[in-house]
């Protein structure tokens, strides 16, 4: 038999993965997965896979939406439909790509059909195409808010309902969401990350003699997939099987009040909000049971399902990796009885269990074998959590930066000479409470990547007029393109319902919504801000507008600058934690190279305009404006720092400085290096949204216009 895709129990390892796509096939219910993890891990792989090995679906022939043959749905748009015999098919796995429109979403009106027949007539989307099946989404983080709205509308009610272009349309859209990311590329927004019913961290092994498994199964599939396929066509019958087994013993188990409370015990005790964390732990903790062929839920169930479930839910932002404290979940656990009066009794053992179906059909699988099972009961494995919880992680120190010895007045002290003018190195501070920043956005209309940050012509936003299609159309405005072409009907010769409608008459929607920008911070890291409470200031100030960044969805850079010279610490990413943890281990100390931080900045700007140029930018000065230092530009460090403010104002960078200055004498240095940059500059307290100062403002983006406005003022 062959397969387009890898056979599902073919992958090596990754236990943990393959038993959270089973247990979703086994109760949909659970609420698909989410697969966080490196490159090269064989998320897609296995996510690709899974559809070979689940059971054939009924549905009522020639029906879009796969209505059940015994049950139609009484309001599918292609019914009524009468109860009767289906048609079997393969169970369909439809992927989501990032770039797609929300028309192929969730469906349209078909334009063609509308006006050459004058027919309401519905194209069905990819909703429709995945129900009773998969919805896989590859870099799910990346997804659009648009795309993310109507996937979390579909997922909660089970169904899509359209209300557009003179079309009301209801189908159902009950489907099996599974998403897969790299955190490295940013995180997920949290209200379709808590739609996930699992998650799933997968890295790549550190074992030799399985990474060489891999190798010699990939290279054995390429080398012939239809042979490979045939060579694990047992396997893959053994897990279909299994999982049709599960499916018909699931309604059959039976989840106590003795593993209710302890479901209820683990998610109190690690404060999870609201309540679908217990509902997908029950569920997911009987879908185990089924799995092991057992009619109750043991405490291991319940274990392995708060492993599964609770990870992704225990953030309480951006910054926090997800994992789970398994001493603190046995503790919770073994405040119970060990044996519940309603579990079944212990199974005899197997005299002739079943080979592991990670082991290939000849007997030489990889040598840590690892089925879809998990193990040889069938309950699964304890999953991993990453290669930061690995086996050494008792040697690792305590997370957050060592304990302070005092923190005393605020003094800045004088950095101490360095060989060759390198920075006198202090430790990291540790940065202080992040807060709700007030909005900076960039002035004008941009067509940028779909954010919430500043104006925007974009694809997917409210409709703001019409206009003549500027290469390809890319979204009709009906009815403008009606306008247009009705006043030639006659002169065309039209007869009958449909209108004529030539290229000319048509009409392309504009729309206006928000972007997301590229916010780069240049943090100064000198001597002069190396005072203890300062630069805790200074840090919780930059981290709350990384977490301001992360929620409208902007890409984030970092350059700081101390001692000699300016140092790229982070180049653009889509990942505000990466940059939330460069701040965190941020020395300071030596000499103020300002000019230094500008120049790189002006740099950094200057590459990424050329590799993504529709992204606006918005640099964030963060320092208290001295200049001690003009690098390896020479000359007065001052007139230097002008001169490289002057730069950046001339090019149109939208700035703002954040002034660190503080105590009771204020040289005013940081408004001077605002007003060059044609930024306006803003207080450490002015920052705050819930200040006086805390209004919406556009940055300012010459240095004319600044100085235009202080006139004025």
């Amino acid at each position: 038999m062959s397969s387009a895709f890898f056979p599902f129990s073919a992958v090596v390892g990754q236990d943990d993965l393959r038993l959270a796509l089973l247990l979703n096939a086994v109760s949909p219910a659970v609420g698909g997965v989410l697969v966080r993890g490196e490159k090269g891990t064989a998320k897609s792989t296995a996510v690709r896979a899974l559809s070979a090995v689940l059971p054939e679906v009924d549905v009522v022939p020639g029906c879009r939406f796969s209505c059940v043959p015994a049950v139609p749905d009484p309001a599918c748009p292609d019914g009524p439909h009468e109860p009767g015999p289906g048609t079997a098919r393969l169970t369909r796995m439809v992927e989501l790509p990032v770039g797609a429109s929300e028309d192929r979403l969730v469906g349209a009106l078909d334009i063609e059909r509308a006006l050459a027949e004058g027919v309401k007539a519905f194209e069905p989307g990819l909703l429709a195409a995945a129900h009773r099946g998969i919805l896989y989404v590859d870099e799910v983080n990346l997804l659009h808010d648009h795309l993310v709205d109507s996937l979390l509308d579909a997922a909660a009610m089970g169904s899509c309902h359209i209300e557009r272009e003179g079309v009301s349309v209801r189908h159902a859209a009950r489907f099996m969401l599974v998403g897969t990311m790299n955190p490295e590329e940013g995180e997920l927004r949290p209200q379709l990350l808590d739609r996930f019913g699992l998650t799933v961290e997968v890295a790549a092994s550190r074992e030799p003699e399985q990474r060489v498994e891999v190798v010699r199964r990939r290279l054995a599939y390429e080398d012939d997939p239809a042979a490979f396929a045939e060579r694990w066509a047992g396997s893959e019958a053994e897990v279909r099987a299994r999982v049709v087994a599960a499916r018909a013993l699931l309604p059959q188990v039976r989840l106590g009040d003795g593993a209710l409370l302890r479901i209820a015990a683990v998610c109190a005790g690690f404060e999870v909000d609201g309540m679908r964390a217990d509902l997908v732990m029950a569920r997911t903790a009987t879908a185990l049971a089924a799995w092991a062929g057992r009619t109750s839920v043991r405490k291991e169930d319940v274990r392995q399902a708060a492993l599964l479930a609770l990870p992704h839910r225990r953030r309480r932002s951006p910054f926090d990796a997800p994992g789970l404290d398994e001493d603190l979940l046995d503790r919770i656990l073994d405040g119970f009885p060990d044996e519940d009066p309603d579990q079944d009794p212990a199974p005899e053992p197997d005299p002739d269990p079943e080979p592991e179906p990670d082991q290939g059909p000849d007997g030489d699988g990889g040598p840590e074998g690892g089925g879809p099972d998990g193990g040889p009961d069938g309950g699964g494995v304890p999953p991993q959590t990453g290669p930061a919880d690995g086996p050494d992680r008792t040697q690792e120190p305590p997370e957050g930066p060592a304990p302070e010895p005092g923190d005393g007045p605020e003094q800045e002290p004088e950095p101490a000479p360095a060989r060759g003018g390198a920075a006198a190195e202090q430790p990291a501070v540790r940065a202080g409470d992040p807060f709700r920043t007030r909005v900076l956005s960039v002035p004008g209309l941009g067509e940028g990547a779909s954010g919430r940050r500043s104006r925007a012509r974009t694809a997917h936003g409210r409709t703001t007029g019409a206009q003549r299609p500027r290469g390809q159309l890319t979204k009709l405005h009906l009815a403008a393109t009606v306008w247009a072409a009705a006043p030639h009907q006659r002169a065309r010769g039209r007869s009958g319902r449909g209108l004529v409608v030539r290229k000319d008459d048509l009409r392309q929607a504009t729309r206006e919504g928000r972007e997301g920008n590229l916010v780069l911070f240049v943090v100064d890291a000198s001597g002069s801000m190396a005072a203890r409470q300062r630069m805790a200031a200074v840090k919780g100030a930059v981290l709350s507008l990384l977490l301001d960044a992360y929620q409208r969805r902007d890409k984030v850079g970092l350059v700081t600058f101390r001692g000699a010279e300016a140092e790229l610490a982070l180049p653009p990413t889509s990942s505000v934690d990466a940059a939330a943890a460069r701040l965190d281990r941020l020395p300071t100390g030596g000499r103020t190279p300002l000019v230094a931080g500008l120049l790189k900045a002006r740099e950094v700007l200057r590459v990424e305009r050329l590799r993504d140029p529709s992204r606006r930018p918005l640099l964030v000065v963060v320092t208290d404006g001295r200049a001690t230092s003009a690098g390896p530009v020479g000359g007065d460090p001052r007139e230097a720092a002008r001169r490289g403010a002057g730069l950046l104002a001339a090019e149109g960078i939208a700035s703002v400085v954040v002034d660190c200055e503080s105590g009771p004498v204020r040289l005013g240095l940081a408004g001077a290096l605002a007003a060059d940059l044609g930024g306006p500059a803003v207080t450490l307290d002015g920052l705050r949204a819930d200040s006086l100062a805390g209004l919406v403002k556009d940055v300012r983006t010459s240095v004319s216009h600044h100085y235009d406005n202080r006139r004025v003022a």
